[in-house]
């Protein structure tokens, strides 16, 4: 299977925003409609595309599904995210075109919770990894887990693929954390995709090069910032 280079599309009270270590940002880029920017990644290549309802992590309710089913309509799957903890918010995803949402971190507390989902939804759920060091530290949650020990858990489980996002580099251009993607992927045998700190092709590359497992990356930001991803397909595919 081809490196994935996945474009993420950030919604907010229904318009386009980027993450940054303060909270969200809006973007100007195609006037800040959701919709246009993912055909312009699907125009220029794009395979699958990774959808976050801002506020549905903010507040627990989905209030951009519209923007969702405007996406999916396009006809390339859809990775739905956004502090996702309950089956409910994974059905409303789903219904509204995902073709896979992620598990956010936080719902990695409630461990018998967290196995029943991934025992009902299969390869319909990926579990996201919010990481800080050796600490599983979700945005926006005042939950820390202990990294290896849940990774351990976990791997007792069957996750389908694991989305690996480093907290501190989200937004921030400053490279991909290789070390935790490639110890991720090799400890757990699972597919994995990478996310946040991505700022250029020499990083993507040195995402896919890593090979084992390793099977994408979701990159937000720098697309928006001027990241051509037609190139940035070239160099990885």
């Amino acid at each position: 299977m081809p490196f994935e280079v996945i474009p993420a599309i950030d919604v907010s009270d229904g318009r386009l925003v980027r993450m940054s270590g303060g909270g969200t940002v809006p973007l100007d880029v195609h006037g800040g409609n959701p919709a246009a920017a993912a055909a312009s990644f699907v125009a220029s290549g794009a395979t699958r595309l990774h959808f976050v309802d801002v506020d549905l992590a903010h507040t627990g309710v989905a209030t951009n599904l519209e923007h969702l089913r405007a996406i999916a309509a396009l006809g390339v799957p859809v990775q739905a995210s956004g502090g996702v903890t309950s089956a409910e918010q994974i059905d409303a995803l789903i219904a509204a075109g995902a073709g896979r949402v992620v598990l956010g971190s936080a719902a990695l507390a409630a461990r018998n919770t967290t196995e029943r989902t991934i025992a009902s939804f299969q390869d319909r759920v990926c579990v996201g990894i919010e990481a800080s060091g050796s600490t599983i530290r979700p945005r926006g949650a005042e939950v820390e887990l202990p990294l290896w020990d849940t990774l351990l858990w976990l791997g007792e489980l069957d996750v389908s693929r694991y989305v690996f996002t480093e907290v501190d580099r989200v937004g921030m251009l400053e490279g991909p954390e290789l070390d935790g993607i490639w110890a991720l992927a090799t400890h757990t045998g699972k597919p994995v995709i990478a996310s946040g700190g991505i700022r250029s092709i020499d990083d993507l590359t040195a995402v896919a090069r890593l090979g084992g497992g390793v099977e994408g990356a979701v990159v937000g930001r720098a697309l928006h910032e001027g990241l051509n991803l037609a190139e940035a397909l070239r160099a990885v595919g």
